[in-house]
């Protein structure tokens, strides 16, 4: 069917496509943003009912280092607050998409309305007008 469009359509076609795998990215994006968030959430909750006097150690790439209380409460609040607001920032992006999404797909169906297509509107509440 894609063949059968005009090269304007076909355009507006491979930018939705375009946008929708954008999309599926920033949700994968945000979903691991939102669970990395969720557990450092836990482990700063968990840090308070620990005694300041605790031996703790922190994860360095391989290896376990020895840390203390305070900087391992700073560094978990840092990391938290720095994942809020990447997960706000795609929650953004994500919105963004969406209504170029709707916009590009809007302009396509009224591109192929004006084609005598008979279709139907997909999600719009009428047809025509200025």
């Amino acid at each position: 069917m894609q063949g059968n469009l005009p090269p304007e359509a076909q355009e507006k076609l491979e930018e939705l496509q375009d946008l929708q795998e954008t999309a599926q990215q920033v949700a994968a994006q945000k979903q691991q943003a939102e669970t990395e968030l969720n557990e450092s959430e836990t482990a700063l909750a968990e840090l308070e009912d620990v005694d300041e006097e605790t031996t703790m150690y922190r994860e360095v790439g391989e290896l376990l280092v020895k840390t203390d209380y305070e900087e391992a409460q700073a560094d978990l609040e840092e990391k938290v607050e720095s994942l809020e607001l990447r997960v706000e920032t795609l929650e953004k992006q994500e919105e963004r998409v969406q209504q170029q999404f709707e916009e590009l797909q809007q302009e396509l169906q009224q591109m192929l309305g004006g084609m005598g297509g008979g279709g139907g509107p997909i999600g719009g509440p009428g047809a025509g007008g200025a």
